[in-house]
């Protein structure tokens, strides 16, 4: 076996031991939990790193882990960890892997072999809802202005995003234009291969209107560089108010790029309830509230069954807009 399986195996093993003993140590009231190894789909310096590292560190900070280790294991959009979750489910006490919403989406494509349902749900804690942007000079300052314009000439009105057509920017346009009352599968879409390129589109005037991640929209705003014109959440968002909703424009459009956490299927009940118990505890400290606002993401709940039924809408939902559009 090569050096990384053993080290992988040591690293378990430990977390496993670890948690067998009953720790005293208490943050805020909480029981310390000695060791979580966070399990990452992707490579260093993505989303899911990020938020599992800053949920490592937070639990630590405030006590209520002991240690916590990572390990960053890409491939197959995410496909390759899940699939070594599932085949080592019996040595995998004490991992937690993150993921989020792609989870879904590759499910559904087919582009990973399994789903949500193959793990044990742990809880999503954070989220980024979805934003459409314009210059900052635009003339459009509503979504109504945005959607005359398009009214007025499809062909000429594009939207662009940091994703392939088919990709969750893509999939948001479409749920906004389609809580419109347009056509879906009509508007001009314009993939780019990462955000910045999507925004140099933007400012070149080859797109019109801009589908971002929240946060992303929020600090593009705070730098004068654009104009949100709507966002995704159901409410005004307090980490930048001046935002106005789909849904206060009477565009019913909501959204949210989840990030939560999995253990392996057939966890103890038990060891469940002791993670749901150390992440809701988390989520109220002040070593959290540094993680998350340095993030821009927004605390979104949802424990085991309410985690998994929230799964299964968002399933649901971008399923049947993907048949919609041809993509599935």
């Amino acid at each position: 076996m090569n050096t990384f399986g053993w080290t992988r195996r040591a690293l378990i093993a430990a977390a496993t031991a670890t948690l067998a003993v009953t720790g005293t140590a208490r943050a805020e009231g909480h029981q310390m939990m000695d060791a979580v190894h966070f399990l990452i789909p992707g490579g260093a310096g993505g989303g899911w790193d990020g938020t599992a590292r800053g949920t490592g560190e937070a639990l630590m900070n405030s006590g209520l882990v002991g240690n916590a280790t990572y390990e960053n294991m890409s491939g197959g959009g995410g496909g390759v960890a899940i699939a070594n979750l599932i085949e080592n489910a019996a040595s995998s006490e004490g991992t937690l892997m993150v993921n989020s919403t792609p989870i879904v989406i590759r499910a559904l494509t087919g582009e990973i072999a399994q789903s949500f349902r193959d793990l044990t749900p742990v809880a999503g804690t954070v989220g980024d809802y979805a934003a459409l942007v314009v210059v900052a000079d635009s003339p459009l300052t509503s979504m109504e202005d945005a959607l005359a314009s398009y009214r007025e000439a499809p062909l000429d009105f594009a939207i662009g995003g940091g994703s392939v057509p088919g990709g969750m920017d893509h999939l948001v346009a479409a749920i906004v234009m389609q809580a419109a009352g347009e056509d879906p599968t009509a508007f001009n879409y314009i993939g780019y291969d990462a955000g910045g390129e999507a925004m140099a589109g933007l400012l070149s005037g080859e797109i019109d209107a801009l589908s971002t991640g929240f946060s992303e929209a929020v600090a593009l705003a705070e730098q004068g560089e654009v104009r949100i014109l709507g966002v995704t959440a159901p409410d005004r968002v307090p980490a930048y108010a001046d935002a106005p909703t789909f849904a206060e424009q009477g565009i019913d459009a909501q959204f949210v790029n989840w990030r939560g956490f999995f253990a392996a299927p057939g966890t103890p009940d038990d060891q469940v309830q002791a993670y749901q118990d150390m992440l809701a505890a988390m989520l109220e400290t002040p070593e959290w509230e540094a993680v998350r606002s340095r993030m821009g993401l927004v605390n979104i709940y949802r424990p085991g069954d309410e985690f998994t039924e929230f799964l299964e809408d968002q399933e649901q939902q971008l399923g049947d807009l993907m048949r919609d559009l041809g993509f599935l």
